[in-house]
């Protein structure tokens, strides 16, 4: 009431100053009630712990089973550097959460770190794999059709074991309302509380953390879901470390060389990229079971089994593949730069990129692309998925749609592989090429034995067998056209169980040599050898004891096309020491 009201009525106000006193103190009782909602809800702070140490715990199997693995781990010793181990964990998550939520951001922020914490779990007992900045862009640049061919009942029953307890339990549990200046106050305390007890955890086991952290680089990647926060953070500053919106210009100086003044039929070159093919499952490479059984049976064949690629994943590697660039150095450029498909363009030639993947990661943006994924067939596409000889139905059509000057100097075209691409491996051969039996029918790898995998998996090896064959006898039928060749390198490779460990896309430095070896194979025509002056017999002899890698791939294929530009180099150049 207005202080007025005490000239004019001195005996209302005071009743109505009373009634408001006596209100307030029934307030005051009902909220110390034990029983009262104000009493029973939770501060803040309870609820980042005690999720924390919900993520720390549960969402840390991976890890833990990591850490239950390593030498030395069994003992009283042991036990106390795993329990360090994870208050370490739990203190690390307390100090993010309390960096992101504050007020109504509370709730949502721990809900995501829970459905994060369980979607990663998941993934990484499943499959082996970790979570890194790689694996993200993989996951961001991922279709809805490779996405589905992860998808399982066991995944949903999964997330819903390890995500919908503590979410539901979050959800209803009231949050006691501070106000800004104790919020802030308390926030503070809490992230403080976090390092300090972080910090002395780490204290207690510091030698035995340090040299297992320096031994084992791998558990870095299982902290879960730190991992997944610091690959968000890793690529949400790249392009304060990087220039991403600049494209350098690459080989502006590029020339044919002196073949092309007189030849009389110009060359035609298909670029195989392989998808998930791993070298150690490669007949041609040693192995014991017959999945490639017309690409043995030729003699025209130039195999590289010693090939080694430059990333352990499609986002990874294809881009390095035809970048100038090594490995090494790709990885620290500062910028992108147009790739190998742009130098032929500025060379003259006529380009083609035909996708029957989930696109080329930015490789093929400045030439012709065309997909076969999603093409319409009831014999080459059951189910809707597309097998790969797909790619050649329309492939004559796809190069005379190109500009006819530059069909006249030559034509590259490059053929972007499904391949192997898992963990539906089932789905990436044909009855006809299903040579071994029995074979794992689903995505979830884990319900199959490693027999019924490995069967699966070579299938679709005997159906990238069947499809470079016939991309050669198309090759062959073209004679009287084009002097041509195929050059089949696969991006990468991939883990089969062994270890634990399936699919790929492990960070380079730890990842098992099934993931980075890869197959290497040429077929050149005779017009095309007579006109490079190499010749298979000669690639035969030193390719079965050169080491070959992604690095090579660009200033090969300039040196087969007698493309002159100053960003070749001939020392990578495979095919140099024959010419």
């Amino acid at each position: 009431f207005p202080y007025t009201t005490l000239f004019r009525s001195p005996a209302a106000y005071n009743r109505a100053l009373m009634s408001a006193f006596l209100q307030r103190l029934r307030r005051a009782r009902a909220a110390s009630s034990p029983l009262s909602p104000a009493s029973s809800a939770s501060h803040p702070a309870t609820l980042v712990v005690l999720v924390s140490l919900w993520l720390a715990s549960v969402c840390n199997l991976p890890l833990w089973r990591a850490v239950a693995a390593l030498p030395g781990t069994e003992g009283l010793r042991g036990w106390g550097f795993a329990l360090a181990f994870m208050v370490l964990v739990a203190a690390g998550n307390a100090a993010v959460i309390g960096l992101l939520a504050w007020g109504r951001a509370l709730k949502p922020v721990l809900g995501v770190m829970l459905l994060a914490g369980a979607a990663g779990v998941y993934f990484m007992w499943s499959y082996g794999i970790v979570i890194d900045s790689t694996m993200l862009v993989n996951v961001l640049q991922t279709d809805p059709r490779e996405a589905g061919d992860l998808l399982n009942w066991r995944m949903a029953a999964a997330l819903l074991l390890l995500a919908a307890p503590p979410l539901v339990w979050l959800l209803r549990r009231p949050v006691r309302r501070l106000g800004w200046w104790r919020q802030l106050w308390h926030g503070v305390l809490l992230i403080v509380a976090a390092v300090l007890v972080g910090v002395g955890s780490l204290l207690l086991v510091f030698q035995d953390f340090a040299a297992t952290m320096r031994n084992h680089t791998q558990l870095r990647y299982l902290i879960n879901p730190l991992n997944s926060l610091y690959a968000v953070a890793d690529l949400t500053t790249r392009p304060l470390r990087m220039d991403t919106r600049t494209l350098a210009p690459l080989g502006r100086d590029a020339q044919l060389g002196t073949s092309y003044a007189t030849q009389a039929q110009p060359p035609l070159l298909v670029l195989v990229v392989g998808e998930t093919a791993r070298a150690a499952n490669f007949t041609l490479n040693g192995y014991e079971r017959p999945t490639t059984p017309l690409l043995s049976a030729r003699q025209d064949l130039a195999n590289a089994p010693d090939a080694w690629a430059c990333g352990t994943s499609t986002a990874a590697s294809l881009p390095c593949m035809f970048s100038h660039l090594g490995r090494a150095e790709f990885g620290k450029r500062k910028t992108d730069a147009e790739g190998l498909l742009d130098v032929l363009q500025h060379a003259g030639l006529g380009v083609v990129w035909i996708d029957n993947q989930s696109g080329c990661k930015g490789v093929c943006d400045r030439v012709t692309e065309i997909g076969t994924a999603r093409l319409a067939d009831a014999q080459l596409c059951p189910g809707g998925d597309c097998q790969d000889t797909i790619m050649l139905r329309d492939l004559d059509a796809h190069i005379a749609a190109l500009p006819p000057e530059r069909r006249a100097r030559g034509v590259v075209v490059v053929l972007h592989q499904m391949g192997s691409h898992g963990p539906a491996y089932a789905k990436r051969s044909l009855p006809a090429h299903k040579r071994f039996t029995p074979e794992c029918q689903t995505n979830a790898l884990q319900q199959c034995s490693r027999e019924q995998v490995v069967n699966a998996y070579d299938n679709s090896i005997v159906a990238t067998d069947f499809f470079l064959n016939a991309t050669i006898e198309w090759l062959q039928a073209r004679a009287h056209q084009a002097q041509t060749a195929l050059l089949y390198v696969s991006d990468h490779g991939e883990s089969l169980g062994e270890n634990n460990l399936y699919l790929h896309g492990l960070p380079y430095a730890i990842a098992p040599d099934v993931q980075k070896h890869v197959p290497w194979i040429a077929w050149l025509s005779p017009a095309l050898q007579a006109r490079s002056g190499v010749t298979t017999a000669c690639l035969q002899r030193e390719w079965a004891h050169q080491r070959l890698s992604h690095d090579n791939y660009f200033h090969s294929v300039l040196g087969l096309l007698d493309v002159h530009t100053s960003v070749y180099q001939d020392s990578l150049d495979a095919f140099a020491p024959c010419r």
